[in-house]
This record gives structure tokens, sequence and C-alpha cells, in this order.
């Protein structure tokens, strides 16, 4: 059970980063019946220390021993982690705490101190998209997932950039205390519930002038009608476009095709239902736009990596979790 967190502050910590982390796990919420967390920010070099923001500091009573006893680490970003050296002290602590059970997690560049200690080496790990080629340089045993949001190799989970800190964070309540807290806390938060952690990172890609969103009215259509099949000629006929024109023009304003839109929004709102409600794999195969169960499940597993019955089992409990299909 996740009961103990602690966050670790290192020279140059970057506020906002830090504070995604001490939002979702520091908070009292009790109030709202919600977990409260053994919560603390902890030093690893001095008491004192510098933000990347010019003249503001942040201090903590707390040193390196506080990690003894956490059941998360979180490491926040930091401006010059791509380069500089950590203390050994800390990534000591960082390798006992995964030898003994605990998670590590980090938020963007905060993912080079999880490198320094060794903590990658054979494992998969996501990485800001410029920061990428960096990461693998410095540890090329790191099997670096460069498009994703973030990564869950438990016992270590990295994310891709500031927002997508929120995402891992909130996936590990989700993953221990289930949907209803990590909504709860997002609702909270007015942040989206559930990114999934392979959703592409919003990548730099220079896009040819085009006037204004030309996708906006055709991608709101589609997700309201994933249970429909659609084929890029209706879409374009609804874009008043060319297929041609259509399709060039989804992929340079999405980064994806009209096919593999809709597919990936399947899947997000089938596990949604998985989640949130007790329909049978079929009745939320017909509400997905997959026809039937096996073809839920084949794309399901493909996407998500586990059958759509192990991934409710995981996210709302055997009790909750049977599935009549």
């Amino acid at each position: 059970m996740l009961k103990n967190v602690a966050a670790v502050l290192l020279d140059g910590v970057h506020p906002f980063e830090l504070g995604v982390v001490c939002e979702v796990f520091g908070l009292d919420r009790s109030d709202q019946g919600l977990p409260v967390y053994d919560f603390a920010v902890v030093s690893a070099e001095g008491p004192t220390l510098s933000t990347h923001v010019p003249g503001f500091t942040v201090s903590t009573r707390y040193g390196l021993d506080r990690l003894e006893e956490a059941d998360l680490i979180a490491v926040p970003a930091g401006s010059g982690y791509v380069a500089r050296d950590y203390p050994p002290e800390l990534l000591d602590a960082l390798v006992r705490a995964v030898d003994r059970g605990a998670r590590v997690l980090s938020v963007c560049s905060g993912v080079f101190v999880l490198g320094a200690a060794g903590l990658l080496d054979g494992r998969r790990c996501a990485a800001h998209w410029r920061q990428v080629e960096e990461l693998g340089r410095r540890f090329p045993r790191a099997v670096i997932e460069p498009d994703v949001l973030y990564v869950d190799a438990d016992p270590v989970i990295t994310s891709a950039g500031t927002a997508s800190g929120i995402d891992a964070c909130l996936h590990l309540v989700r993953k221990e205390e289930g949907p209803e807290v990590a909504n709860a806390i997002a609702r909270r938060m007015v942040v989206p519930p559930h990114r999934d952690g392979g959703q592409a990172q919003y990548v730099d890609r220079p896009l040819p002038p085009v006037p204004g969103d030309t996708m906006g009215d055709v991608l709101g259509w589609m997700e309201r009608n994933l249970h429909q099949e659609v084929t890029v000629e209706q879409l374009a006929e609804h874009a008043h476009m060319s297929p041609r024109t259509f399709a060039r023009r989804f992929q340079q304003e999405t980064g994806t095709t009209p096919y593999r839109w809709i597919l990936r929004q399947r899947v997000l709102l089938a596990q949604r239902l998985l989640e949130a409600t007790d329909e049978t794999v079929d009745a939320i195969a017909g509400r997905t736009g997959f026809g039937n169960a096996a073809a839920l499940r084949h794309q399901f597993v493909r996407a998500v990596g586990v059958t759509p019955q192990t991934y409710r089992r995981t996210f709302r409990g055997p009790a909750r979790g049977a599935d009549a299909a």
C-alpha cells in the first residue's frame, strides 16, 4: 500500500514540477474521504536550495534519512539535471528503496537522477522529447520510449514532461487506490482524470500555415460517434475537403491518421467504461465501435498490453470487476 511519500530536492529544482508531486500526494483531502499520505519534502543538498526561478529558494527540515521509510520517492525536474553529478548518498538511497520494494517516480529531467542510480538499466522509461537523445547517450542501457507521456515499469515510473508528471502521479493513485480516488483528486486539481501513458507527447513539429484549427469540428464529431463505422471519404465530406487533402491535413494537425486516431479513442473509451461501469465486454465493444468482444480484446491488448478483463480487475478489483461476457 502507498502510505509514505517523499519528494527529493536538489539544487535548481523546478517549483512547478515539485508542486505537482506536492499537490497530488501532499494535501489533506480527508474532508472528501480521500486518503492522506504521510508526505515530506526531502533535501539532498542542505536545508535551503535554489530553484530555477531567480530569487526563489526552498527549504525543508528533512534529510535523506527520511527516504528509508518511504513507499514512494518522487524526483521532480530541475535545471542542469541533464549534465550534473548527484550526491552518492542520494543514489544509494534510491537503490536501497527499490531493493526493499518501494517505488520511485521521476518528473521530466528527474529521470536523469534515476539513470545515475542505475535504475534505468534494462528498464523501459519515458523522457521529454528534447532530452531523449542525451538520456540515451548518458545511459545506453535504458530502454527509452521517446514519444509517450509516462512509463510504468514498476517499481520505476518515469514521466516525460511537466503535465505528464500529473498523469503519472494520478496513474499511480489510480493503480493503488482505484479510479474513484484518482478521479476525485483530478477534479480538485481541475485536470483530466486519465491520460493514457502511451499517448503521444506534444512534440515540436513545424506545421504549414492553416486557417485555424480546421480539424476541430471533425474531431468533435468523430469523438461523439466512435460507435459508427466511418470512411476517410465520409470524414472528408464532413470537413468539406477532398479525401486526399483531408488525409494530409489530418496528419499535419493530429500527428496520426484518421484510422489510428479513432482506434486510440475507442480504446480510451473502453478503458473508461471498464473502470467506471459493470457493463459486459460485449456491451462495451458495441459502444466503442469494435462490434464484438473478440475485436475489442485484440485491439485492447495491442494498445494497453493486457486483456479488457485483466484491466478491469486491476482498476476495479475482483468483486466489482467480474465480467459476464
